[in-house]
């Protein structure tokens, strides 16, 4: 019967889901540490457009990407519904700014599609697949990335 469930879990994936404008995306469960509500953000001087500054999470000091910016979309003021996803990739953790978290939930492998090169404008180094859920697509992200891509995030010597 164990055998069983890991089969099924391994043919799973659960996904916090949120929502940006009129997109729907999801981040794996195992890389979020926990869900905030807005709070004041320290602006970091000369770091990326798409950094919005740091935040103090128990003592640690966790950059904030805003990812409307990052994914080069237009900025919206700040809502109640809008949340600062803390996500952890290894021993780093980091916020993601969403306009609003919706919901946890189960995809099959089957429910899942391979990403495509570019979807809705977003590059494809960001995307892991892409959820069919009724009749919603769900952009799943490909949270390591969006820090680590070598785009945006260059030391700049021209000060």
């Amino acid at each position: 019967m164990a055998a069983e469930n890991t089969n099924a879990a391994a043919n799973e994936r659960q996904l916090i889901l949120f929502a940006l404008g009129n997109g729907s995306y999801g981040i794996p469960i195992e890389n979020v540490f926990e869900i905030k509500k807005m709070e004041e953000i320290t602006v970091v001087p000369k770091a990326p457009k798409f950094i919005e500054g740091v935040i103090n999470l128990r003592g640690n000091v966790v950059p904030v990407v805003d990812l409307r910016r990052r994914f080069g979309m237009a900025t919206v003021d700040v809502t109640k519904r809008t949340k600062i996803i803390i996500v952890e990739i290894g021993k780093r953790q980091f916020g993601l700014i969403v306009d609003s978290v919706a919901e946890v939930v189960t995809l099959s492998n089957d429910q899942i599609e391979p990403s495509l090169p570019t979807v809705s404008g977003l590059k494809a180094e960001f995307i892991n697949g892409i959820g069919k859920m009724n009749d919603k697509l769900i952009i799943i992200l490909e949270i390591s990335r969006i820090l680590q891509s070598t785009e945006d995030i260059k030391v700049e010597d021209n000060v």
